[in-house]
């Protein structure tokens, strides 16, 4: 089998190039230091792919902003891109086409982490199916939650987690906002990739949620951060400040029945990860 990976140089591509290497025949595609140059911005360049491609993962994305040019270019990457790389796949007789989109493409447009980035993720599986339904194309569209790893590539979209791990290891008090105990779901690229690599072997298809079984109150991350860290620092809350709305979704195992398989890594293990990863790596 041969897979080609979009975005091969984004934090899961890279995950995902280092886990298939020696069990799949693995090229990539980006703007950078990739196999195959590839600028999917771009709106007007045609796409095209080797003909011996049985399976792409999409997984290049913009994250948006709130610039002009930024919703702009954020709806052009992530919902005509995809199509483009439809388009291309269907030219290439390509078998499977997965699009790594997010669960925020469920949020709802009154929830206060809808953005951009949300809405484009939702266009771009809309895009996708269609393209995908009317040129027969079998296509996988997989939610993750958020989404971090050991590495420090992760950091840009999870500064939150990230700064926790940052002030455990400097052995900081970790002071969270408000009265809340805000919830989050986090799923480590480990699990994720585990994830697509059962859907490209079984041939599943269908859009589906990738969420960890449970959610996580911050507070719980902060002592996950700390443990793993060896400090003796403490975990309190700023009442004074204003509180943080929970971010959680609705959970739905449909996938990980069929493929046998549910996420594995706690977060106190994802956290011991990050800290022996940096300690390895200074």
């Amino acid at each position: 089998m041969k897979i080609l990976i979009v975005g091969g140089t984004s934090s899961l591509g890279t995950t995902l190039k280092n886990a298939f290497n020696g069990s799949q025949e693995v090229i990539t595609a980006g703007r950078n230091n990739c196999d195959i140059a590839m600028d999917i911005r771009d709106p007007i360049t045609k796409i095209a792919f080797p003909n011996d491609i049985d399976v792409v993962i999409h997984t290049a994305a913009h994250f948006g902003g709130k610039e002009v040019s930024e919703i702009i270019e954020c709806e052009n990457v992530n919902v005509t891109g995809t199509l483009k790389l439809c388009q291309a796949a269907v030219q290439a007789n390509v078998k499977h086409f997965v699009l790594i989109s997010s669960i925020f493409a469920s949020l709802e447009e009154d929830s206060e982490y809808f953005g951009i980035y949300a809405l484009s993720k939702r266009h771009s599986e809309e895009a996708a199916r269609f393209f995908c339904s009317t040129f027969s194309l079998t296509l996988t569209i997989l939610r993750p939650s958020q989404m971090y790893g050991s590495q420090e590539s992760f950091r840009r979209h999870q500064p939150f987690l990230y700064t926790i791990a940052d002030r455990a290891e400097k052995g900081e008090d970790i002071m969270l906002y408000g009265t809340n105990d805000a919830l989050r779901n986090y799923i480590h690229v480990d699990d994720l990739v585990s994830i697509i690599s059962l859907v490209i072997r079984n041939k599943e298809e269908g859009t589906y949620s990738c969420l960890h079984p449970h959610d996580l109150p911050y507070s719980r991350i902060a002592k996950a951060a700390l443990a793993a860290f060896n400090s003796k620092a403490r975990v309190g809350f700023l009442n004074d400040k204003a509180d943080i709305p929970d971010n959680v979704f609705q959970k739905d195992d449909t996938l990980y029945k069929k493929i046998n398989f549910y996420p594995q890594i706690s977060i106190e293990d994802g956290m011991k990860m990050i800290a022996k990863y940096r300690s390895t790596n200074r």
